[in-house]
């Protein structure tokens, strides 16, 4: 699975403005809402749900938050950069700048594991977060995050 079966260029926020961590999946709903149709408060709740069973802060300063919805018929990502970073209650205690959404049907399977482990290679990349926290447009985020020379297939 590449990350452009997921991620499109209205998917890309590049200054996110989010005090912690609740807001900040408030607003990637807010985006996944406009994007897929699908309810805005439905999306928050499936993202919260998972996200009290644990962190999805993954660590290296980004998070993984994701969640199973009906009604969705392909997966979703969002991107975000956050302006300021926040406390995710990440696994190495860092706070979060690159947030990476992930939404898919709730029979998804392993179509929702293979994104997952996508996402999370490509954001374990130290040097592909650099350019992402260096990129000056949703167009340059977009295309570090859709090289096919640094994103491997899940």
């Amino acid at each position: 699975m590449q990350i452009t079966e997921l991620l499109t260029q209205p998917g890309v926020i590049t200054m996110l403005r989010a005090a912690n961590k609740r807001q900040a999946l408030q607003e990637l709903a807010r985006r996944a809402a406009t994007i897929s149709g699908i309810d805005e408060a439905k999306i928050f709740e499936s993202l919260w749900e998972r996200e009290q069973l644990g962190t999805t802060g993954i660590g290296g300063g980004t998070a993984v938050p994701h969640g199973r919805i009906a009604g969705i018929k392909q997966p979703l990502a969002i991107f975000a950069r956050l302006e300021k970073p926040i406390d995710f209650e990440s696994i190495d205690g860092e706070p979060v700048n690159l947030v990476f959404m992930l939404l898919t049907a709730p029979d998804a399977g392993a179509d929702h594991l293979k994104a997952l482990a996508q996402i999370s290679r490509l954001l374990r990349n130290r040097n592909i977060c650099s350019k992402l926290r260096g990129a000056d447009s949703a167009d340059a985020i977009y295309a570090v995050l859709t090289d096919r020379t640094t994103s491997h297939a899940a």
